[in-house]
């Protein structure tokens, strides 16, 4: 790895105790995937019921791979794998790294078995915290940032793991319950306010002063005009009334072929959404139940936000009015860490933005480019993000699948238009 790699992917915010603080971060992050697991029955480990979906043993498996392929092969000289055909099976989309089996056909393997996934797992995670504890300064200080990076990509294939379940039980005449949990309801939902921003030239994107993507990466200035954003996210309730105002068949709201695809996918409600004698319900994590009006809305796709956003008036915000506005905010919200696994009402208003982090990622309007001077990192970790600059769109603020301690005011997320097995919601903005 050569310095800019490493200026990149450092975290100066590690303590001096580095290699200690490191391996308990390394164990406490892999401990997590497996309790995220933990509720599940062996054969839902290996279901994939559509191509976005990946069966829960791949990314096991994967995120494993990841340490051994970007650290243990390189740095430890008498590592060898449990199996070389692994760096086959569980690569995900780094050419640079080999041949790689076809991502529509991870459902096709009934081996390796959960149970020698999970042997896997072991033995890496008992190679590297020994290459950890015993490797010199000058190679922990070159492969503690590798390792960091392999720690937040486990952390995005968490909320795979979660999302990517959900869908997989979904399917299930049984509705199965991944996780009970006891309902919020509230008596009436928090009435929305706009919350109002002068604009002008501000910036955006990360220093590089704390781990970050390099997608983040530099920080740089933009101009924004006068607007104002919703001081909360948009509620089930408000997309029924969306639903039942024949929005979905309203084709002047509708990107062209935002509407295509509504059209051709018969889509008239979130995903998930079933209406039954008249009433709405909704597969959750927690199992299959009437909707509740006052949770934030999710699972829907980019066209859905963009078209609700016409039928109110106003429009998506960007990502740089986003950013914008989250400067001084806390990272509070409804995380993976609190075991909801669902948006929840919202109970209070702190008469500003409620809601910014956590519950759902966030829509913006913004095309996912590369940021002025952007440089995508050398080898095949630039792979990593760089390649997918094309036909997405930018998410913001984290989900109730997404840890507390990955998120930043900075991410940015990206999927194409279309999709809505994420936790995908919208916050509305307006120009003033």
């Amino acid at each position: 790895m050569n310095l800019a790699e490493q200026e990149i992917l450092t975290q100066k915010s590690i303590p001096s105790d580095r290699r200690n603080s490191l391996i308990k971060r390394f164990i406490d992050v892999r401990k997590f995937s497996e309790k995220l697991t933990s509720p599940l029955e062996t054969e839902d480990f290996v279901i994939q019921s559509m191509q976005d979906v990946s069966p829960t043993k791949w990314h096991l498996a994967h995120t494993t791979w990841f340490f051994e392929a970007f650290v243990l092969n390189k740095a430890a000289a008498d590592y060898k794998s449990p199996n070389p055909l692994y760096a086959y099976l569980f690569n995900s989309y780094y050419v640079q790294m080999g041949e790689r089996w076809t991502r529509n056909q991870r459902g096709w393997l009934s081996r390796p078995t959960v149970r020698e996934v999970m042997e896997y797992r072991n033995y890496v995670e008992d190679a590297l915290i020994s290459f950890l504890e015993n490797c010199d300064d000058n190679i922990f200080d070159e492969y503690a940032p590798l390792v960091e990076i392999g720690l937040n990509h486990e952390q995005q294939h968490q909320e795979l793991i979660l999302t990517d379940i959900k869908h997989v039980l979904s399917i299930n005449p049984l509705h199965p319950v991944y996780s009970e949990r006891k309902e919020q309801i509230n008596s009436s939902t928090i009435p929305l306010k706009w919350i109002e921003f002068e604009g002008g030239l501000i910036e955006i994107g990360n220093d590089g002063s704390e781990f970050c993507y390099d997608n983040e990466l530099p920080k740089h200035k933009v101009y924004l005009q006068p607007f104002a954003l919703s001081s909360r996210l948009i509620t089930n309730k408000e997309y029924l009334e969306f639903i039942e105002d024949k929005g979905y068949e309203n084709i002047p709201l509708w990107l062209s072929d935002g509407y295509a695809f509504v059209e051709s996918q018969k889509i008239n409600a979130p995903l998930y959404w079933e209406k039954k004698d008249g009433e709405w319900f909704y597969f959750t994590l927690n199992g299959y139940k009437k909707i509740n009006p006052d949770e934030p809305v999710c699972h829907i796709s980019f066209y859905e936000a963009e078209a609700f956003a016409a039928w109110k008036g106003a429009r998506l915000p960007t990502e740089a009015e986003w950013e914008y506005a989250a400067n001084n905010l806390m990272y509070k919200g409804n995380f993976v860490d609190d075991e909801n696994f669902h948006p929840v009402p919202l109970t209070s208003d702190n008469n500003h933005l409620n809601q910014m982090y956590g519950d759902v990622w966030e829509w913006t309007g913004s095309a996912y480019l590369p940021y002025p001077g952007f440089k995508p990192l050398p080898g095949a970790l630039g792979e990593y993000n760089g390649k997918f600059m094309s036909g997405q769109m930018v998410l913001r603020g984290g989900s109730c699948a997404t840890s507390k301690s990955h998120i930043r005011k900075t991410y940015r997320n990206f999927f194409p238009p279309e999709a809505r097995w994420q936790f995908m919601g919208l916050r509305l903005a307006k120009n003033i």
